[in-house]
């Protein structure tokens, strides 16, 4: 899915740092909060797909310094730093491979042939850009740059997804 130049250049100033902490940048996001803009940071733990909320504060500092220095914005902002959570949207590729099975939300930039711009169903496929999503029993193929908006839905299977991915993490940091 697509982002603006400047949510490209602030993830691009951000990434690194974040990644030096041990997380992922999952998205940036620009938005308005009142009359100030708001930069939207969304990292997690690229083991368990979470974030605590200390390690959101101490990204925040952080990136915070970095966006200080490089003054991307050129008027006030107001930074937030926050868990994609479970039931989170997807960006990338890798998003849908890492949720496969999982139903989401999907919203298109374009409706398909038969006129519908929203679909709900079960990931089931990613090659290459083509996301291969089944809804109503109907399989459908779609280009993740033809997506405006892709949720995760919260289900009982996400949640054991979720689960078992934290105890797999927790498991592995015993061993190391």
């Amino acid at each position: 899915m697509k982002q603006s130049m400047l949510e490209n250049r602030i993830g691009q100033i951000i990434r690194p740092a974040i990644e030096d902490m041990g997380y992922r940048l999952v998205t940036v996001q620009m938005g308005q909060d009142g009359s100030m803009a708001l930069v939207q940071v969304m990292a997690e733990n690229p083991e368990t797909g979470l974030i605590s909320l200390d390690a959101c504060a101490s990204i925040s500092r952080e990136i915070s310094a970095l966006l200080d220095v490089e003054d991307p914005l050129d008027h006030a902002y107001r930074l937030e730093v926050s868990s994609p959570g479970i039931d989170r949207m997807l960006f990338t590729t890798g998003d849908f491979l890492n949720y496969l099975d999982q139903d989401v939300k999907i919203e298109l930039s374009m409706p398909l042939e038969n006129d519908q711009k929203k679909l709900r169903g079960k990931i089931t496929n990613v090659d290459g850009n083509d996301i291969t999503i089944v809804s109503d029993g109907q399989e459908y193929v779609i280009d993740i740059d033809a997506m405006s908006k892709a949720k995760l839905v919260l289900t009982d299977d996400l949640l054991k997804h979720a689960k078992a991915k934290k105890e797999a993490a927790d498991a592995k940091a015993l061993k190391d």
